[in-house]
């Protein structure tokens, strides 16, 4: 059998650990890894395990400063974070316990070996038919300071580049104790599993995918709707239909299938072709559970190759444990639909975590065998399949599964995704409106795509009800038009998004984290599960209830740190320190933008998978800022050698701010040889400017306008024209810049004019708005009103931000 194991699939791990980072008895082992990350193994037989597993690839930290004493009774280690006792006996609580440092809790920052605790969670398998909340698995961080990882039960990576069981069996884990310094934990923990690599360009924009049996010609005219419509897709997801279903019942179910359907899709490669030429990629649904029986079209070379009798139709059954199989599934299977045009594989696993080897899940197999198969020539590699385990996030992207079309499955997914950064999973992709039986309604399906928008993957998805599509044209007027928006701003975020794509990669941070990374000591941080920071520039809300009748605008509990933040929807600008609830309708959902943010879109023409020649820059000013722009060839493997251009865009703020665009770093040769930048300064009234590009100024008489853009509000607006952005530094001068007080009349007027309540009480709550008086006055006014606390909330919103 090894000398079978294909050569591509050896991975290159550090799995030793640094000789003086361990002590060591008889039975027992402990790797101080780092200050805070403690291996803990005990083997009854002395046989200790220095192989990479399918969890850890890399103990090789460098040598960590621990002292230990050494007693009768035991050893203990001390390092900066932890303080270990350990009696050097089988583990148990009375012998093993491990405190963190730093006063986090008098009580709960001790653990001892055997005793539950409590962490922030890491994720889920799959949410396949949850209806709201599931359990969650064990992250990597605890607001008591720790956690636990159990590697016991992982298969080994052999040299060749296969799995096999441990030699002997024993406890091996992994103690996380790094107190509230969260990102030195993540970042840990990325070099123990591995990176997580980056996903191709194409992959950020929106993806349609729907359980429903398409022809060529009907999947052919939905894609030229969406592109008359102006909405934008850049992947084309064909579910299970693509092959024979309806099979002879002697050969069992047509869940399993590898051979295209020719009544419906007549020319596989021809329709793939012509996908890419509309600018989008494809992947298929795979259930290859049940193997290869005598109908499919690989089957003579698959029977051939691994034995299986074909005279008598003995079918070649899926086995995850044997590399032949695996071997001769890629060479006759994935290699020919891959040469004809599929770009990368939905690997739909649903048959369980067992094969015939212990510990061997074929979920984990499927998905870093796919992926390591697809970089075999130098293509970026991306797989489509549900979570494995601690380490899955080196196999992007997650499928998380068929969920229940309700509200509660809407408002558990922005905290299930912010959540799966905690076990460094930054890559989930949802059924965005939810997949299966539950009830339309226009409203959640509208605020379910918002979510999508602002989460990493945006991808429609619903099942083979004829009643089910989530083509925006299926929906009440305002939330088509919503949905057509945030569609088009999915595809302008791009930019962005390849951005935080790379820093993923760089720099350890997903993309979506929980608000208690950026503020671990602020209580508040913890009370938000469905707020998270987006990006290094941006904080969402998604809006998960409801809208509230009469007002018709839904609530969402917002907490935002100290500072100033605009959001970038609406214009308004708040005062943070605070916690607060926001009032919103269907046009939009809390995003905010701090003082000082820069945000860079394409524009709405630009394709998702290539380096758009326009690049909106908007600004939001109040405080210095910075962002550094990444691209690269989108969609082969160099960026892991630093083959990429990068643009700094950085914000002075002053009476005279500027903003700065540096001339791209590194490998020019990757932009467009002509681009435009359109710089949007947020909040800004109308003043003078002067704009520079490269050694000629231009004088600027910058009017304030309302933004006709989704990105709402008022500001002023300056277009570069086209330049060589290889050459070109371009500098934004705005000379007495004053920024604009909310306009909080208007955002009442707006909404007491949409809201179904009485006039009388829409009159009278504008009239005391408008009467010039200090805010205390007034808001003690509106309290004697006897408002309806929603309705007193918005108010309040509007005239305290």
């Amino acid at each position: 059998m090894r000398e079978q194991v294909n050569g591509s699939w050896r991975i290159e791990t550090h799995p030793k650990a640094e000789a003086g980072n361990v002590l060591q008895g008889d039975r027992w082992r402990i790797s101080v890894l780092t200050e805070g990350l403690i291996r803990l193994e005990y083997q009854p037989e002395g046989c200790f395990e220095d192989r990479a597993t399918q969890m850890v690839w890399n103990r090789d930290f460098p040598p960590t400063g621990f002292q230990v004493q050494e007693t009768d009774a035991g050893l203990e280690i001390f390092t900066s974070r932890i303080h270990l006792i350990y009696n050097r006996g089988e583990f148990s609580s009375n012998g093993l316990s491990i405190q963190v440092m730093g006063n986090l809790s008098p009580y709960h920052s001790i653990w001892r070996y055997g005793q539950d605790f409590e962490d922030l969670k890491g994720t889920a398998r799959t949410l396949d038919l949850c209806d709201g909340e599931t359990e969650l698995d064990r992250g990597i961080i605890g607001k008591n300071g720790f956690s636990v990882l159990d590697d016991s039960d992982s298969l080994v990576l052999t040299e060749d580049g296969w799995v096999e069981p441990r030699q002997s069996a024993g406890k091996d884990l992994y103690f996380w104790g790094y107190g509230h310094d969260y990102r030195e934990a993540l970042k840990d923990f990325y070099y123990l599993c591995g990176k997580s690599p980056m996903v191709p360009r194409y992959a950020l924009g929106n993806w349609w995918s729907r359980y429903y049996k398409y022809t060529e010609q009907s999947y052919k005219a939905l894609m030229e709707r969406f592109k008359q419509e102006g909405i934008p897709f850049s992947v084309a997801v064909i579910d299970m239909d693509w092959h024979l279903v309806d099979i002879d019942p002697k050969y069992g179910s047509g869940w399993t299938g590898y051979t295209w359907n020719k009544e419906l899709f007549p020319d596989p490669q021809g329709f793939l072709q012509w996908l890419h030429g509309q600018g989008l990629r494809v992947t298929l649904n795979l259930h290859p559970a049940d193997g290869i029986r005598a109908y499919e079209d690989i089957y003579p070379q698959m029977a051939e190759e691994l034995g299986a009798n074909a005279e008598k139709e003995q079918p070649v059954n899926f086995d995850a444990a044997s590399p032949e199989f695996l071997q001769a599934y890629f060479k006759y299977f994935t290699h020919p639909q891959e040469a004809q045009g599929v770009d990368f594989w939905w690997i739909d696993w649903q048959s369980g975590g067992v094969s015939r080897v212990k510990g061997l899940d074929p979920l984990w197999i499927l998905n870093h065998y796919h992926y390591l198969d697809y970089k075999r020539d130098g293509r970026r590699p991306m797989i489509f399949s549900r979570y494995a385990g601690p380490g899955s996030h080196r196999y992007p992207v997650g499928f998380s599964g068929d969920t229940i079309v309700s509200w509660a499955s809407l408002a558990f997914q922005p905290y299930f995704t912010a959540a799966a950064s905690n076990i460094g999973y930054g890559m989930w992709s949802h059924d965005i409106g939810g997949h299966m039986h539950g009830t339309k309604e226009d409203e959640m399906a509208g605020r379910w795509l918002q979510f999508g928008v602002f989460s990493p993957i945006m991808r429609l998805h619903s099942s083979c009800s004829p009643f089910n599509g989530k083509e925006p044209w299926r929906y009440k007027a305002e939330v088509r038009d919503m949905m057509e928006d945030f569609l088009r701003l999915r595809h302008r975020l791009v930019p962005y998004l390849y951005t935080m794509n790379y820093r993923a990669y760089a720099e350890d941070t997903p993309l979506m984290l929980p608000m208690y990374y950026e503020y671990p000591e602020e209580e508040a941080a913890y009370q938000v599960p469905n707020e998270y920071i987006f990006g290094n520039q941006l904080l969402a809300a998604p809006v998960t209830t409801p809208r509230i009748p009469g007002i018709n605008v839904s609530k969402t509990r917002v907490w935002l740190p100290k500072g100033m933040y605009f959001d970038i929807f609406t214009g308004a600008r708040y005062q943070g320190g605070r916690m607060m609830d926001m009032y919103r309708t269907i046009s939009s959902i809390p995003v905010l933008a701090k003082a000082g943010a820069i945000l860079t879109l394409a524009d709405e023409k630009a394709e998702a998978g290539k380096n758009p020649e326009v690049l909106f820059v908007h600004v939001y000013p109040g405080a210095d800022g910075s962002f550094v722009l990444y691209e690269d060839d989108n969609e082969t493997e160099a960026y892991r050698e630093g083959v990429c251009a990068q643009t700094a865009f950085s914000l002075s703020w002053g009476t005279d701010p500027v903003l700065t665009i540096e001339m791209p770093q590194k490998n020019t040769q990757l932009l467009p040889k002509k681009r435009e930048y359109v710089i949007v300064f947020h909040g800004i009234g109308s003043c003078e400017g002067e704009l520079r590009v490269g050694e000629k100024a231009k004088h600027l008489l910058l009017e304030e306008r309302q933004m006709e853009d989704i990105l709402g509000g008022s500001g002023v607006c300056v277009s570069t024209g086209l330049l060589d952005p290889a050459v070109s530094r371009v500098e934004l001068c705005l000379k007495n810049a004053v920024m604009k007080e909310n306009d909080s009349n208007q955002y009442l007027f707006d909404f007491l004019n949409q809201a179904e309540i009485s006039f009388d009480q829409k009159d009278r709550l504008y009239a005391a708005a408008g009467r010039k008086r200090n805010k205390e006055l007034l808001l003690s006014e509106l309290m004697a009103m006897d408002l309806e606390p929603d309705l007193l909330g918005a108010v309040m919103e509007i005239l305290t931000a």
